[in-house]
């Protein structure tokens, strides 16, 4: 998985319930064609990234296909989770 574009957006709470400063992130991701999550449409992740007093986070993501909007149901495997991570940091 290689991602090759980016929005960012910080996630205002109007109730001041949630604590530390929460980002919505739209990372597109490009995937070789013999990949389960291979589509032609294009894939990009919705991630909610949390930087709060336990550090920084991924709390909620989202495989979603680009072209249609329809929600994949998958897993970040560990290693893609920790650079989804790594590049949610030096992005924001």
């Amino acid at each position: 998985m290689n991602i090759i574009k980016h929005s960012v957006e910080e996630l205002k709470d109007p109730t001041g319930i949630l604590e530390g400063d929460r980002y919505e992130f739209e990372l597109g991701i490009e995937v070789p064609e013999e990949d389960e999550l291979f589509t032609e449409e294009g894939l990009y992740v919705k991630v909610i990234f949390v930087v709060d007093e336990n550090g920084p986070r991924i709390v909620q993501y989202q495989f979603i296909e680009e072209n249609t909007n329809r929600l994949l149901d998958f897993a970040l495997e560990e290693d893609e989770e920790a650079l989804v991570l790594d590049y949610c940091q030096q992005n924001l």
